[in-house]
């Protein structure tokens, strides 16, 4: 199989479909700290119709949703996401790919700055699709719906 720059980092036709179509977000990292990146992400998907759920070692509860320690917690509890949305360091996402991949995720979003280029051709191989060293808000105004 040969996986192109494009599979690993999301293409612009990709990311359109995601935003499109995605309606679960499943956020790893978001915690209840408004100076967060994913506390104001979150909230942005949210204000799209988006549904958010928050994953967290802390479990809190965010912008309204029940919070989860763990992506196996919150797929339990809440069925697959469409999208597991990525917002921890880069030495610590493939651990979070793996579980993504071992829930049944359809999708991988790792946040702007999160690469790991090892657990994204682990993802893609495995059929997920993987968008990478991007954000949701920053890129719905050019390839989001209107």
């Amino acid at each position: 199989m040969t996986i192109s720059r494009d599979d690993l980092y999301g293409s612009a036709d990709s990311v359109r479909a995601i935003l499109k179509d995605a309606a679960l977000w499943f956020i790893v990292g978001l915690g209840d700290n408004p100076d967060r990146p994913a506390y104001s992400v979150a909230k942005f998907l949210q204000s799209r119709g988006c549904r958010i759920v928050p994953i967290h070692p802390m479990g809190r509860d965010v912008h309204g949703e029940k919070g989860y320690r763990t992506l196996d917690d919150a797929a339990a509890a809440e069925g697959v996401p469409d999208v597991v949305d990525v917002f921890v360091n880069s030495d610590r996402a493939g651990e979070v790919v793996d579980a993504a991949i071992s829930i049944g995720a359809p999708t991988i979003w790792l946040q702007l700055h999160v690469i790991d280029e090892a657990a994204a051709e682990r993802a893609v191989i495995a059929g997920v699709r993987m968008v990478m060293d991007q954000c949701p808000a920053q890129v719905w105004a050019a390839l989001g719906p209107h």
